[in-house]
């Protein structure tokens, strides 16, 4: 069992949305447990204060460090669990950091609000910076669910199917194809006939070619990050060298158009 502590002000946000579905059901089987830890729990103020004005002035308030330490250490006793504070300053979470935390027994993941966090405390406790994007939200627990969810779907047992982890966009890399599902005709739109041969070795290059393609089409940042040198057949070399083409030919055309 992987167990997740999420410090936050709002544990019942936290807990509501992860919940249901697949995380639900993987709680409920003991795959992964969601601790969410109240930080105003640990506040030594009468009133329940968790935060305070900044040194230095400046807009908006500050958590302080002392209720966040005490949280942390209320989950993590005298030993030094991995702790994720979610921050547009951090490094951006990418499915490959996904499946490194994903080797955790344990994880802590700090969600700040207001200006954010004591710089004191971050530096205490605090072992990894991540962001899910170049913008700003009002606090760290929606990207907290994400991480949960990105890192609970690659833990065994968790999907019904675990081989479905192993095809997903950007598992290898690359996006993930194109996917149909019945009728075989829908408003106009036919599912390719390869995929309706029966022949898996042809269903395979189809899959890979269109997943080449529409990495290049929709992500070509990515691409350019691909090792092409890891394709260590003559056929699969071929396979990337028929997309690119063929990507070449539809950008050709749509230009025309």
């Amino acid at each position: 069992m992987m167990k997740f502590h999420i410090l936050t002000l709002f544990p019942e946000m936290v807990q509501q949305g992860l919940a249901t579905s697949i995380l639900g059901r993987a709680a409920e089987k003991n795959l992964i447990s969601i601790d969410a830890v109240n930080i105003r729990d640990y506040t030594q103020d009468k009133h329940g204060k968790v935060d305070d004005y900044t040194y230095g002035g400046g807009a908006g308030m500050l958590m302080q460090a002392q209720p966040v330490y005490d949280a942390y250490r209320s989950v993590a006793g005298e030993k030094k669990i991995r702790c994720v504070y979610l921050t547009p300053q951090g490094e951006p979470f990418t499915q490959k950091k996904a499946k490194e935390l994903s080797g955790e027994e344990e994880l802590v993941l700090l969600c700040g609000h207001y200006e954010g966090i004591d710089e004191r405390v971050l530096e205490e406790v605090v072992t990894d910076y991540i962001s899910i994007g170049d913008y700003v939200l009002t606090g760290g627990e929606l990207p907290a669910m994400v991480m949960i969810d990105s890192i609970s779907r690659l833990l065994p047992g968790v999907l019904n199917n675990d081989v479905s982890a192993e095809y997903e966009s950007f598992q290898d890399g690359l996006l993930e194809y194109p996917q149909y599902s019945r009728p075989e005709v829908w408003h106009g739109r036919a599912v390719p006939p390869v995929l309706l041969s029966g022949h898996h070795g042809n269903v395979d290059d189809w899959r890979k070619k269109e997943s080449y393609k529409r990495t290049m089409r929709r992500r070509p940042d990515m691409f350019a990050k691909f090792d092409e040198s890891q394709l260590t057949t003559k056929h699969d070399r071929k396979i990337l060298q028929q997309a690119k083409e063929e990507l070449r030919q539809e950008q050709e055309s749509a230009e025309e158009a």
